[in-house]
C-alpha cells in the first residue's frame, strides 16, 4: 500500500513537470467550422470557453504550466491533408496543437480570465502574420542586379541600424514607436514597445522588435510610402511625439507641424481632432544618417 501511495505521488509531481498547450477556438466562426467533426464534442462556444477556462484555472492551481494557441481550423484541415491525418479524431488535434506549441502564436496562462487573455493572443497572431508575410517578401526581392547583395538581408540589417539610432538618440522616457508602410492589398502596421528599465537602459521584446524592423525594411527595400512615429513618455513631463516619413532608403525627419496635423486629423474622414493635453508635437532627434547608402536604385 505505501509502495502504491508513493508511485502515485510521485507521478503527480512528474505532471506538474510537464508543460502543456491548449488550441482555442477564439471566435464563433472558427468554432462553428469545427462543428463539422463528429468528434468534436462541444456545440455551444460560450460553454465551451468556459470549460477552456476551468481547465485552464485547475491546471495552474496544480502548478503546471500551460501555453494557449490559436487553432484555426483552416490550417487545420490543411495540415492533415498534407500529413494524411484524419481530421475528425482527437489525437489529429492533439498533433496539430503540439505543432501550434511549436510554430504558431502562442501565450502563457498567466491567470487572467479568458476575456483579458483572448485579445493578446489575437495580437500575436496579427504579430506573427505580419512578421512571417513581411519577411516572405523581402526574401522575394532576390539578389542586385548590379552587386549580387541580397536586398532583403541588406535592408533589414538597414532597418536594424535605423531602429537603434533611433533609440540611441531618444530622450529618456519609455518609448512606443509605430511604422506603417502601405503595401498592397492593405497597409502594413508594426507597433514597438521599449520601456526603461531602472537603470535607464532600453529593453525590447524580442519578437516585436523582429517584426517592427521586417516591416520598416520592407518599406526601405520598396521604396514603399510609409511613416514612423514615436511617443516618449517621461514621470513629470509632457509626452513626445515625434516621426519620420519613409523616403528612399533612409527617414526623413517630419516638423513638428506635421507631426501634430498626423495626429489631429481623422484617418477615415479627414476631420480635424482636438489635440491631447500634456502633449508636445516635436521635431525628432537627429540620427546622424547623412549618407543612407544606395539602397538599390538600380
Amino acid at each position: 500500500m505505501a509502495h502504491t501511495d508513493r508511485t502515485q505521488t510521485m507521478r503527480r509531481v512528474l505532471r506538474r513537470e510537464i508543460a502543456g498547450t491548449i488550441g482555442l477556438l477564439t471566435d464563433e466562426h472558427d468554432f462553428r467550422a469545427m462543428r463539422r467533426y463528429r468528434t468534436f464534442a462541444f456545440d455551444d462556444h460560450a460553454v465551451y470557453l468556459d470549460h477552456v477556462e476551468t481547465l485552464l484555472r485547475a491546471r495552474a492551481a496544480e502548478g503546471t504550466h500551460t501555453t494557449v494557441a490559436l487553432f484555426d481550423p483552416e490550417e487545420y484541415a490543411d495540415f492533415c491533408a498534407a500529413t494524411g491525418l484524419d481530421p475528425d479524431t482527437p489525437s489529429s488535434r492533439t498533433r496539430f496543437t503540439a505543432e501550434l506549441a511549436a510554430t504558431g502564436p502562442t501565450v502563457p496562462y498567466d491567470g487572467r480570465p479568458l476575456t483579458d487573455l483572448l485579445p493578446d493572443l489575437i495580437d500575436e497572431a496579427v504579430r506573427q502574420a505580419t512578421r512571417e508575410y513581411a519577411t516572405t517578401l523581402l526574401a522575394r526581392l532576390g539578389t542586385c542586379a548590379s552587386c549580387g547583395e541580397d536586398i532583403g538581408r541588406a535592408a533589414f540589417a538597414r532597418a536594424s541600424h535605423l531602429l537603434l539610432r533611433i533609440l540611441d538618440t531618444a530622450p529618456p522616457g519609455t518609448h512606443h514607436l509605430v511604422c506603417s508602410v502601405s503595401t498592397a492589398p492593405e497597409t502594413l502596421v508594426s507597433a514597438l514597445h521599449a520601456p526603461e528599465n531602472t537603470d535607464g537602459a532600453t529593453e525590447l521584446d524580442e519578437t516585436e522588435a523582429l517584426e517592427f524592423t521586417a516591416v520598416l525594411a520592407l518599406g526601405l527595400a520598396t521604396h514603399t510610402p510609409g511613416g514612423l512615429v514615436m511617443r516618449t513618455t517621461a514621470p513629470g513631463t509632457p509626452d513626445r511625439v515625434c516621426g519620420w516619413r519613409l523616403r528612399g532608403y533612409g527617414l526623413e525627419p517630419l516638423t513638428a507641424g506635421e507631426v501634430f496635423d498626423a495626429y489631429c486629423t481623422d484617418i477615415e474622414s479627414g476631420d480635424l481632432i482636438s489635440p491631447e493635453s500634456n502633449v508636445d508635437y516635436c521635431e525628432p532627434p537627429d540620427l546622424g544618417d547623412d549618407h543612407p547608402g544606395p539602397g538599390h536604385h538600380h
